[in-house]
């Protein structure tokens, strides 16, 4: 189980990022009545969720499935490239993004906030679906 966390440096960059990804939305929680410019906290939010994102396709070879489903010159990764986590990851990547534009758009803050907690829940359903498949697949 510690290598599915810390089995090489890829693997330990991640669950790092991942951890300071949830502790960072958890702040926001217990801190939102204090939050000023909810803009601010969306573009870090989509920022570093962005970086995040692309460290966990690298640790579990989404790049190599994909590879895999068009030439078949390498193994696949972790996941098919049809499989619930990978649905999952583009249906919620598809929330992030549509928040992330509805928030350049919106004028208030309270829309703002809005939008922020959309990318965060679509961030926390992705950290949970791919985390859960990891640990079955394991």
């Amino acid at each position: 189980m510690t290598k599915l966390y810390f089995g090489d440096t890829t693997t330990i960059a991640t669950t790092i990022m991942i951890l300071g990804l949830v502790v960072f939305i958890g702040y926001t929680i217990v801190n939102r009545g204090g939050v000023q410019h909810w803009g601010m906290r969306g573009l870090l939010l989509l920022a570093f969720g962005l970086v995040v994102c692309c460290f966990a396709e690298a640790r579990d070879g989404l790049d190599k499935t994909i590879q895999s489903s068009i030439d078949g010159s390498c193994a696949a990764g972790l996941f098919p490239l049809v499989s619930i986590p990978t649905v999952v990851g583009c249906i919620g990547a598809l929330v992030i993004i549509a928040s992330a534009i509805a928030m350049l758009i919106a004028n208030s803050q309270q829309a703002k906030e809005l939008c922020f907690w959309f990318m965060a829940s679509g961030v926390a359903v992705k950290i949970m679906v791919v985390e859960i498949a990891r640990v079955i697949a394991l």
